[in-house]
C-alpha cells in the first residue's frame, strides 16, 4: 500500500509538472507580440519581401512575424484584413496601401489601435509612423532614362500598371514623364488592370492592336513586364518593340539577359521585410532612433541591364536561399 501511495504521489507530481510546463509554454506564446506585413495583392514579387520577413524572424525570437495576402486587390478587402489583425491583437502592421488617397480614414483607424508602418505604396496623409521603401519618383526617372536610351530617335510608348491610383504607380509614371519631357519619346497611355493577370495580358493585346506604330512598352508593376513579353512573343513582335520593366520577375530577367528587354528597374523588397520588421520591433521597445523625423526611410533601387543581370540574378538566388 505504501508503495502504491508513493507511486500515486509521484504520478501526481509528474502531472503537476506537465501542467505547469504547459501553462508556462502558453504564457510564453501569449507574451510574443505579433507583427504583420500586409501586401496589396497576390504577386510573386512579394515572395522576396517574405524572405526578408523570414530572416527577421530568426533575429526576433520574442515576436511572431506574419505575412498576409488579401484575397483581392481592393482597399475594402485590405482594410478588413487589417481590422481582423487588430482584433486578434497584432502589435504592429506594415502595409502596402492599395488606394492611399481614399484609404486615409481606414488607415488612421488602424493607426489608432496599433503601430502602423507603410511600405511600397506610402500613405503620407495618414497617421502611419513611418514609410520604408523606394522613392518611386526616382524609380520612374531611371525607367525614363532607359526609354531614352532604347529610343534615341524617339517613339510612342504605352505603359501598363496594376493600381493606377496607388502612390507607387502614380509616382513612377510622374518620374517617367519628368525624364522624357522635351524629348521625342512619348508616353501616350497607361492602362491599369487592378492586379488581374488575365486583364493585364489583355491590356497589352488590346494596346498592340490599337497602336500598330507603338515603339515601346513599359511594365510598371512586377508582373506587367512578363505579360508584355508573352504577348510580344506570341505575336512575333518580341525584339521589334522596346520593353522597359520594373522589378525582378524571372521572365523579365531572362528577357534582359537575351536582349529582348532593354532593362528593368529593381527595388529591394527583401530589405523592406527585413528592416521593416526590425524597425517595428525596436519602436515597440522604445528604440526610435532608426525612424527619421519625416518618417521616410528610402531603400534605393538599381537599374539592371545586360551588363549586370547575371551578377544580380546570382545575388537574388543567394538571398532567397536557392
Amino acid at each position: 500500500m505504501r508503495l502504491a501511495r508513493k507511486a500515486r504521489a509521484a504520478g501526481m507530481l509528474l502531472i503537476g509538472a506537465a501542467l505547469a510546463l504547459g501553462v508556462a509554454t502558453a504564457a510564453t506564446a501569449q507574451q510574443k507580440k505579433t507583427l504583420v506585413f500586409v501586401v496589396n495583392g497576390a504577386s510573386d514579387f512579394w515572395k522576396i519581401a517574405e524572405a526578408g520577413v523570414k530572416k527577421a524572424q530568426g533575429e526576433l525570437p520574442k515576436y511572431n512575424l506574419q505575412f498576409k495576402y488579401p484575397e483581392q486587390a481592393a482597399a475594402a478587402v485590405q482594410q478588413r484584413v487589417m481590422e481582423d489583425l487588430v482584433a486578434s491583437g497584432a502589435a504592429g502592421i506594415m502595409v502596402s496601401s492599395v488606394d492611399p488617397k481614399n484609404q486615409t480614414d481606414g488607415l488612421n483607424k488602424i493607426a489608432a489601435q496599433t503601430l502602423l508602418f507603410t511600405t511600397d505604396s506610402d500613405a503620407p496623409q495618414s497617421k502611419r509612423v513611418a514609410y520604408i521603401g523606394s522613392s518611386n519618383v526616382d524609380l520612374g526617372k531611371s525607367a525614363g532614362k532607359l526609354m531614352l536610351q532604347a529610343l534615341p530617335k524617339g517613339g510612342k510608348c504605352i505603359g501598363f500598371v496594376g493600381l493606377p491610383g496607388a502612390d507607387n504607380a502614380r509616382e513612377r509614371i510622374e518620374g517617367v514623364k519628368e525624364t522624357i519631357k522635351g524629348s521625342k519619346v512619348e508616353l501616350i497611355d497607361v492602362r491599369g488592370d487592378e492586379i488581374d493577370q488575365g486583364r493585364a495580358k489583355r491590356n497589352v493585346e488590346d494596346a498592340l492592336a490599337a497602336n500598330p506604330d507603338i515603339a515601346c512598352m513599359v511594365g510598371f508593376y512586377s508582373y506587367n513586364t512578363p505579360r508584355i513579353y508573352e504577348v510580344l512573343k506570341e505575336t512575333g513582335k518580341l525584339g521589334k518593340i522596346k520593353v522597359i520593366g520594373f522589378d525582378e520577375d524571372p521572365i523579365t530577367l531572362g528577357g534582359v539577359k537575351e536582349g529582348t528587354i532593354s532593362g528593368t528597374v529593381v527595388q529591394q523588397p527583401f530589405e523592406w521585410g527585413y528592416q521593416g520588421m526590425k524597425l517595428m520591433a525596436g519602436y515597440l521597445e522604445g528604440k526610435k532612433a532608426g525612424i527619421p523625423k519625416d518618417g521616410i526611410i528610402i531603400v534605393p533601387g538599381k537599374v539592371i541591364d545586360k551588363a549586370n543581370v547575371d551578377a544580380f540574378t546570382a545575388s537574388m538566388k543567394k538571398m532567397m536561399g536557392k
